[in-house]
C-alpha cells in the first residue's frame, strides 16, 4: 500500500478579502475532488491569509506509479487555472514499510 501527499501553495489573484478568498479556493478543492473521487482534499494552511492558499490532496494506491499518476494529474488540473499561480508543489510518498 501507497499513500501520497500532495501539498499545493497557491497564490490568488484578485481577491482582497477572506471571504472573496473562500470564492475562489472551495471551487478548486471541489473540482479536485469532482474529477477524482478517491482523493482527499482540503485547504490546508495560510487560513488567515486572503492571497495565500494551501490545498492537500491524497492518494491511497496499491501501486507507488499510480499514486504518482494521480498525484500528477492533479497538480496539473490546479496548475492551469487562470485565476491562480500555483507558487510550489511538493509530492511525498509513503509505504507501508516507513
Amino acid at each position: 500500500m501507497y499513500v501520497g501527499a500532495l501539498t499545493l501553495d497557491l497564490l490568488l489573484g484578485d481577491v482582497h478579502s477572506l471571504k472573496e478568498k473562500r470564492s475562489v479556493v472551495r471551487p478548486i478543492v471541489a473540482e479536485v475532488q469532482r474529477r477524482f473521487p478517491s482523493v482527499a482534499v482540503a485547504e490546508t494552511g495560510h487560513l488567515d491569509l486572503h492571497r495565500r492558499a494551501e490545498i492537500g490532496i491524497a492518494v491511497v494506491s496499491a501501486t507507488a506509479g499510480n499514486c504518482g499518476e494521480v498525484m500528477d494529474a492533479c497538480e496539473r488540473l490546479v496548475a492551469y487555472r487562470p485565476d491562480i499561480e500555483l507558487l510550489s508543489a511538493r509530492q511525498r510518498l509513503y509505504n507501508d514499510e516507513d
